[in-house]
């Protein structure tokens, strides 16, 4: 029996939601949409959504990362966490890193005699993108509810949420852009953490398709150079029709 004939979904692989902190509902749609994305949304508050990414990060690097459920999903999906890097790992999120290489890692410009304590006395927190994760999980089909929460703990929705939103489009458009192979190969991140396997976008909503369908045409006209003065109408049915049939 191969590995995959024990999974259900057409031989995709699905993480079995049986306690601890994948619970919760399955459908990833139900998130999708429900704040301003980062990009192309005056509603989006930079200022607001800042704190609650940050708490992501620490309940990831201080909770997530070493729980046994993440840990298995991360083999599965073959990403390593902050505590697995074999260069600096990252067991919280408090304290100064030095030189790290790990894929995810952000090495800020620390002085010569170490980090400079804030106003407490402490260490700066250690800075780790989320982002390798989030599209990790979408592209294998396992950005559901459940395992967000699971991941980036009680704020994902306004932490992670517009990333996971930008991150699923993007998704998208790399699928129209080409073929399965580059596609993979945009995404495997190293040659020990490569991708194991593409999912087509999961639990997609038409709001989520006609966004995507308009940001598409704005970048078709991009390169076409219809900017600024010469941007068509994108309330023009005709043009968009036109548009739709070029993509």
């Amino acid at each position: 029996m191969s590995f995959f004939t024990s999974f259900p979904n057409n031989g995709y692989p699905s993480f079995p939601a049986r306690g601890g902190p994948f619970t919760g509902a399955s459908s990833s749609s139900e998130g999708s949409g429900s704040g301003p994305a980062m990009t192309g949304e005056p509603q989006f508050d930079i200022f607001e959504w800042h704190p609650a990414y940050q708490s992501c990060q620490r309940y990831f690097l201080d909770h997530a990362q070493h729980d046994n459920s993440v840990q298995a999903l991360a083999a599965l999906i073959n990403i390593c966490l902050p505590f697995q890097w074999t260069s600096n790992p990252l067991t919280g999120s408090t304290g100064p890193v030095l030189h790290s290489a790990g894929p995810a890692s952000y090495n800020l410009p620390w002085p010569r005699h170490g980090p400079v304590p804030n106003s407490r006395g402490q260490p700066p927190p250690v800075w780790v993108s989320l982002v390798p994760y989030i599209r990790r999980l979408i592209i294998t089909g396992f950005d559901t509810q459940g395992v967000l929460h699971g991941f980036f703990g009680d704020d994902w929705r306004k932490g992670i949420g517009p990333v996971h939103e930008c991150e699923r489009r993007n998704y998208l458009f790399a699928a129209k852009s080409v073929g399965w192979a580059k596609v993979k190969y945009q995404y495997d991140m190293s040659p020990h953490e490569s991708v194991p396997f593409l999912k087509p976008l999961q639990d997609v909503q038409l709001a989520e398709i006609e966004g995507a369908e308009k940001t598409w045409s704005q970048w078709l006209a991009m390169e076409d150079w219809m900017v600024g003065p010469r941007a068509p109408d994108v309330d023009d049915p005709v043009q968009g029709s036109a548009r739709r049939r070029e993509s």
